[in-house]
């Protein structure tokens, strides 16, 4: 259904708990494109989220965010869990994995941690010595671009090189802070709201686009932009988490869902083998 793009998600129900209030308020402003527009409904979100439960299991790429939402779900402090990501490496992770594969994204941010162990060397580092670490990654120069000016901002505005007081702000505070960093879209906005702050809400990447738009949850002229807004509107905050994980892996991995997608750079092992096999085949419109 897209390219073979990495992104991280989340697998879990989430029903909401008073202990972490920020979790459950809505993260979607303004109204929905779509008013008329009474898809996917809630029982169908939930049979789509489980069909493909059924057929790929738990994601294990995402068990660490699964642990860490279940533990701020329960009131406990995640940053001092053992699977505890940091806010600032969770958004370099999500911009090195654009346009490129999973394991390419992976070893760009290792190579990156093993020259330069601590943001602080990140930033005084010459640009091409950033490069050079991070190229197997792809569009290396962009990438270190985007990286050194989050961390001249963030020197400069805040005295220290951390992200970690984006957990004390509301959905739209982080969104309105975020923003201001250059290079920083939507959806990167919208990863962070899901695996590092552990709030409801739903990014819509290739995978879930293309999907969305074959299931007739969005019109075949909507981008984007509507998609997310809609989606964020008719998806119940307790299976976002869910759905939108499985429905990046079944992307990924369905030969029927690719079938009008660009050929991927490097090719995942394809788990549905058939187009028959696709459990969203009685979904499509």
């Amino acid at each position: 259904m897209s390219k073979s793009l990495k992104r991280k998600r989340l697998l879990q129900d989430d029903g909401g708990d008073s202990k972490s209030p920020a979790c459950n308020e809505s993260t979607i402003s303004g109204g929905d494109p779509y008013p008329e527009l009474l898809r996917p409904s809630a029982d169908e979100c939930r049979d789509v989220r489980d069909a493909l439960l059924s057929l790929h299991g738990f994601p294990a790429e995402f068990a660490s965010y699964r642990r860490q939402r279940l533990r701020s779900l329960d009131g406990h402090d995640t940053q001092c869990s053992v699977d505890s990501e940091s806010v600032l490496d969770g958004l370099v992770k999500i911009l090195l994995s654009q346009n490129t594969t999973e394991a390419n994204s992976q070893r760009a941010f290792a190579s990156l941690k093993a020259a330069f162990p601590k943001w602080e060397d990140v930033l005084v580092a010459e640009p091409n010595s950033v490069e050079n670490a991070i190229r197997c990654g792809g569009l290396a120069p962009k990438k270190t671009v985007c990286i050194k000016n989050i961390l001249s901002r963030l020197q400069r505005e805040r005295g220290s090189l951390c992200l970690e007081y984006l957990r004390g702000l509301t959905v739209e505070e982080v969104k309105t802070e975020l923003s201001h960093f250059k290079g920083i879209g939507p959806k990167t906005v919208s990863c962070v709201l899901m695996f590092n702050l552990q709030h409801n809400d739903f990014p819509v990447d290739t995978h879930v686009f293309e999907i969305s738009k074959a299931l007739g949850w969005v019109p075949k002229t909507a981008d984007r932009n509507r998609t997310y807004v809609h989606l964020n509107h008719r998806i119940p905050d307790e299976l976002k988490f869910d759905l939108n994980c499985l429905l990046y892996t079944h992307g990924k991995l369905c030969s029927n869902c690719k079938k009008n997608a660009a050929k991927p750079k490097a090719k995942a092992k394809a788990k549905v083998a058939s187009p028959d096999d696709c459990p969203l085949l009685g979904f499509l419109v």
